[in-house]
C-alpha cells in the first residue's frame, strides 16, 4: 500500500490476513490454495472491517470482485450467485465484434452494400457462365462455354465484369435489403393487432424493395453485361458509358428496362416473401428467436432456388434485350415480343437456358447475401452492449 508520502507500506501477516500497519483496518481474506491466473495470489475484499480500529470497508469491493476473473472453484467473500454467473457467462461468450453506428437507416445501408459485394463476388464466374449461356456466345453448355472463356481470357474471363457487378450489387443490395426492412416493419401488424392488409407484408416490402433498386442501379448493369459479352470493344466501365451514350443517347442505357421491372416484381416479392416465411417457420418449429449463420444461409438459399426458377424466363428475355443489336442480334420490341420469338426459335427450353447455372448462381448468392446482412447487423449496433 502507498501512504500520503509515497511510500510503499509494507503488509503483514495476521492470522491468515494481510493487515497494513497504517490501522485502516483493512482486511484481505487468502483462500489458501487458490491463484490468481496472471501467477499472484487472488484475494477478496473482505465485507467488514476491524472493529478495534474504527471499521472501515474498502470502497467499489463490489466493482473489483465482478470485474476481475476468478480461478475455477474460487468464490469472493461476499459475491452473489448471480454475479458469479455474469462473469462466468462472459467469459464463456469471448470476443464479439461490436461497431457503434446510432442511425439504423445507415446500419442497415451498410449491412446491404457489405452483403451484395461479398455475394456477389463468391459467384462471379456463375454469373459470367449464365451470362454467355443466356445469349449463346461462347456455347451451348456450361461446359463449352467454361472452356471457351478459359481459352481465350484463362481465370480472369471468369471475373470479367466483376468490378462494375460489385459497384452495381453493392448499392443495389444496400437500397433492396433497406427498402425491404423498413417497409415490412412498417406493414407488419404488431404483436396483438390485426393484419393491416390481406396479404403477406413481406410480398409488398419484397416488390418495393426490387423496383427501388432496379429504377437505381439500372445503367450499371446493363454496362456490365455489355463489358461481358463484348469483349473487345470497350476498355472499362468509363468507355463503355461513352460509347453506350454516343450510340443510342441515355435512352440506350435504360434498353430492357421494362421487362426488368415487370421480371423484378415477382422475382423479389417471391424471393423475400419465401424468406421471410421460411425464418418463421423456423422459429415457431425450433422455438428460437435467434437464427444463427448456418441456419440463415440455408434459409436465404432455398428463398432464392424458389424465386429464381419461378421466373426465370423473364430474366432471359431481360437479357436478350439488353445486349441489343450486338453482332447482327435481333432487336425486340418489348418484353412479350422477346418472350415469343426466344420461344418460336428454341422452344420453351430457350426460355430456360442457363438454368442450371443460374440456380447454381442465384442461390448461394441469396444464401450468403442474408447471411452476410444478418451477421452486419449484429455487427453494427446502436450501443456497444447491444446484443
Amino acid at each position: 500500500m502507498m501512504d500520503k508520502s509515497g511510500k510503499i507500506q509494507s503488509l503483514q501477516f495476521k492470522n491468515n490476513e494481510f493487515g497494513s500497519n497504517s490501522n485502516l483496518g483493512l482486511q484481505w481474506s487468502i483462500h489458501d490454495g487458490n491463484f490468481y491466473p496472471g501467477g499472484g495470489l487472488f484475494a477478496s475484499v473482505s465485507s467488514t472491517g476491524n472493529n478495534d480500529n474504527g471499521g472501515f470497508k474498502l470502497p467499489f469491493a463490489d466493482l473489483l470482485i465482478k470485474y476481475i476473473s476468478l480461478p475455477e472453484g474460487c468464490k469472493g467473500s461476499g459475491m452473489a450467485e448471480e454475479d458469479l454467473e455474469l462473469v462466468n457467462t462472459k467469459k464463456k461468450q469471448g470476443l464479439r465484434l461490436k461497431i457503434k453506428i446510432s442511425n439504423p437507416s445507415l446500419r442497415r445501408l451498410i449491412s446491404g452494400g457489405i452483403a451484395g459485394a461479398v455475394s456477389r463476388t463468391a459467384v462471379a464466374p456463375l454469373e459470367t457462365i449464365r451470362t454467355h449461356l443466356m445469349v449463346g456466345s461462347s456455347g451451348h453448355s456450361t461446359t463449352e462455354v467454361f472452356k471457351d472463356i478459359m481459352k481465350k481470357d484463362g481465370w480472369t474471363g471468369l471475373f470479367r465484369g466483376n468490378f462494375v457487378n460489385v459497384i452495381r450489387v453493392a448499392p443495389s443490395k444496400a437500397i433492396e435489403l433497406f427498402v425491404f426492412d423498413t417497409v415490412n416493419k412498417v406493414l407488419s401488424p404488431k404483436h396483438g393487432e390485426q393484419p393491416k392488409m390481406p396479404i403477406p407484408p413481406s410480398l409488398v416490402a419484397g416488390a418495393c424493395a426490387g423496383v427501388s433498386s432496379t429504377l437505381v442501379t439500372y445503367p450499371l448493369e446493363l454496362v456490365k453485361t455489355r463489358l461481358t459479352i463484348q469483349r473487345d470493344v470497350y476498355n472499362g466501365l468509363l468507355d463503355a458509358f461513352v460509347k453506350i451514350l454516343q450510340e443510342g443517347g441515355l435512352r440506350e442505357l435504360y434498353r430492357g428496362l421494362t421487362p426488368s421491372l415487370i421480371g423484378v416484381i415477382p422475382y423479389a416479392a417471391a424471393n423475400y416473401c419465401a424468406y421471410d416465411t421460411l425464418q418463421k417457420a423456423y422459429r415457431k418449429i425450433f422455438k428460437q428467436q435467434k437464427i444463427g449463420n448456418i441456419e440463415t444461409l440455408l434459409i436465404g438459399s432455398a428463398a432464392g432456388a424458389f424465386s429464381s426458377t419461378a421466373t426465370f424466363p423473364l430474366e432471359v428475355a431481360r437479357k436478350h434485350m439488353q445486349v441489343g443489336a450486338v453482332s447482327g442480334r435481333q432487336v425486340y420490341k418489348n418484353m412479350l415480343h422477346a418472350l415469343a420469338s426466344i420461344l418460336e426459335k428454341e422452344g420453351i427450353q430457350g426460355l430456360y437456358k442457363g438454368l442450371g447455372p443460374s440456380c447454381l448462381k442465384m442461390v448461394p448468392a441469396a444464401g450468403i447475401s442474408f447471411m452476410c446482412y444478418e451477421a452486419c447487423k449484429r455487427i453494427l449496433v446502436e450501443k456497444e452492449d447491444d446484443q
